[in-house]
């Protein structure tokens, strides 16, 4: 009866751990799955950039057509870049918007045309997305992190090999530009 008594206590600890070992996978599945879904939102709001940008290419051709031409090599907005190729790309279309917003400034009826100003708050409606979709994933990966790196879940991620996930942050060049604007 003793026997029987342990083996069924054995049984029912063994089942506990097990199904808490399935739990805790399964939050780390979860957590990878928001971290690719928050990343896919930064993809669309470049994509949105993108689509804002080469409308508004359109209006400023006409006064500014070296910058169309400029403009279109930065924005080769792609599906198969790294994280750090994405990072590079947003840096670059920043630096291009700047200089953009700079043109317009040198042709006070370009500045003055009702598309180009509803143009100029599309893109600040944008860019507003496109921050919000990073601190998205910034915040999944914070979550992430976490689970990952505390007792007791850390042992289960370290036996499935799993690692940090890198947070997406502005470099340096692009803090300076941001303080001096």
């Amino acid at each position: 009866m003793a026997i029987l008594f342990a083996l069924g206590l054995l049984m029912f600890i063994g089942s506990i751990i097990l199904i808490w070992y399935i739990c805790i996978i399964n939050k780390f599945k979860r957590l990878e799955i928001k971290i690719d879904e928050s990343f896919s939102g930064i993809d669309v709001a470049l994509v949105k950039r993108h689509e804002v940008l080469t409308k508004m290419i359109e209006v400023v051709k006409g006064y500014a057509k070296h910058e169309k031409e400029t403009l279109f090599k930065v924005i080769e907005l792609r599906k198969d870049m790294s994280f750090d190729e994405k990072k590079k790309v947003g840096k670059e279309i920043d630096e291009r918007i700047e200089k953009l917003s700079l043109v317009a400034e040198n042709y006070p009826d370009l500045k003055a045309s009702e598309n180009f100003k509803v143009l100029q708050e599309a893109i600040a409606d944008t860019e507003e997305h496109l921050q919000a979709a990073r601190r998205l994933y910034n915040s999944n990966v914070t979550l992430y992190n976490q689970a990952i790196s505390f007792f007791p879940s850390n042992v289960i991620a370290r036996d499935k090999g799993l690692t940090k996930k890198e947070y997406f942050k502005a470099s340096e060049e692009e803090k300076e530009i941001k303080l001096n604007i």
